[in-house]
């Protein structure tokens, strides 16, 4: 018993600092993002990507990477863009742009893992929508795709065009405060879930569960081929099964690389926010199961090629990471104070203030609307605060037993 509380504690403990360790690139991150949404509309971008071709494509990911979001806020504009008219493989480009693409998951993944992972990211993430543009035209789905369209007829053609001047503009903060709560209200289930996960997998779970799972774990030199595959088919299930999406994953991520599995697992891994289980149920919705199926096999075969070929292209200039000179986030020292302290405390700051200016734009629309907030959830959101409640509870009782006990040591 003893040795459970002790082992609790350290979880808490590892979860609160990955956090910490991680809290100014979030927040850069979001108001970066935020920035851009309010900045560059989206009026023209739809009537660009009518084709499946280079251009169209392109530009799905251009348009993508300047909308970075959440996995399930992409999900919803892919569907207004595909059912405006969009390409279905420039839909799709869009998707993966605006969920790999982003900005602040990079930052995040150099904190935890890497300069090669950052690469891995965004070369694999361009690499990613190759594959997946490669592997729509040559199957051709043209009944799904004519079965899944619905006329859209949302207008925006009123939506303002921003210009430089516009950031002296209050309104304009106002705005970017809103999208950066926005962003906030979207992950922060994502982001508690996937910290509490990841410190508990690295405080509970044994080198021989990995060693298990992932073949050639636990083996020096270089896993195989074979191997490298099976690793990179067991990162997508075993992202499946953990309801995460891309940034709460990142810490998941870490430990896994901590643990010996390879570049090409690990990457397949952070790549598998798209095919978890509430996000082919979200597309089952828009689409039709016979296509939110055809995406999930889609991406799950793109994302563990996109991921082998970075391997391979790493290795073949010497660039793969070496886990043995890495040091793992659980083992460093999470609270100190370093240019990471200075930086949370700069950022907390600017979060107050976009939290104020959301405020205040909430205000101004209470004085002018009654909004009705009624409406039941659905029992995805009923499992997913269950388990925002599991983990604070998790949180506060382990982060109560390791102060005890350290307590204890003085």
């Amino acid at each position: 018993m003893e040795n459970f509380l002790s082992l609790w504690g350290e979880s808490a403990y590892t979860s609160l600092g990955f956090f910490w360790m991680a809290l100014w690139a979030f927040v850069l991150g979001y108001l970066i993002s935020s920035l851009i949404q309010v900045l560059i509309t989206k009026r023209r971008m739809r009537k660009a990507m009518g084709g499946n071709d280079l251009k169209s494509v392109s530009l799905g990911t251009f348009f993508g990477f300047i909308s970075s979001s959440c996995s399930f806020a992409a999900l919803s504009t892919t569907r207004a863009l595909f059912n405006k008219g969009a390409a279905f493989s420039a839909s799709m480009a869009f998707m993966l742009a605006s969920t790999n693409l982003v900005i602040e998951l990079g930052f995040v993944i150099s904190i935890f893992l890497g300069w090669q992972f950052v690469v891995g990211e965004y070369v694999g993430g361009l690499l990613l929508i190759l594959f997946v543009w490669l592997f729509i035209t040559l199957t051709n789905p043209k009944n799904l795709i004519k079965n899944a369209r619905k006329e859209d007829e949302e207008d925006d053609e009123h939506q303002h065009e921003s210009t430089l001047s516009d950031l002296f503009s209050k309104d304009t903060w106002q705005k970017v405060g809103q999208k950066y709560v926005m962003e906030w209200q979207m992950v922060w289930q994502d982001v508690l879930i996937g910290f509490t996960v990841a410190g508990v997998i690295s405080a509970f779970l044994p080198s021989a569960f990995f060693e298990w799972l992932f073949i050639g774990v636990g083996t020096e030199g270089d896993p195989g081929f074979w191997s490298l595959l099976q690793q990179a088919i067991v990162g997508p299930v075993a992202a499946f099964f953990t309801f995460i999406g891309s940034m709460g994953n990142i810490p998941l991520a870490a430990v896994l690389f901590g643990e010996g599995v390879a570049f090409a697992g690990v990457m397949a891994f952070i790549f598998s926010d798209l095919i978890v289980l509430p996000v082919v149920k979200i597309n089952a919705r828009y689409y039709g199961w016979k296509m939110a199926l055809y995406i999930t096999l889609m991406l799950f075969t793109c994302l563990v090629a996109a991921s082998l070929a970075m391997h391979y292209g790493l290795l073949a200039f010497d660039l793969l990471p070496d886990a043995s000179q890495w040091s793992s986030p659980a083992e460093q020292q999470h609270f100190k104070l370093d240019y990471g302290f200075v930086l949370n405390l700069i950022f907390l700051l600017l979060s107050v203030v976009m939290v104020v200016l959301w405020r205040q734009k909430q205000k101004e629309h209470e004085h002018h609307h009654h909004h009705d907030h009624g409406g039941g959830s659905s029992l995805g959101d009923k499992v997913m605060n269950g388990l925002c409640g599991i983990s604070v509870l998790w949180l506060l009782g382990g982060m109560g037993f390791y102060l005890t006990s350290s307590a204890g040591q003085f």
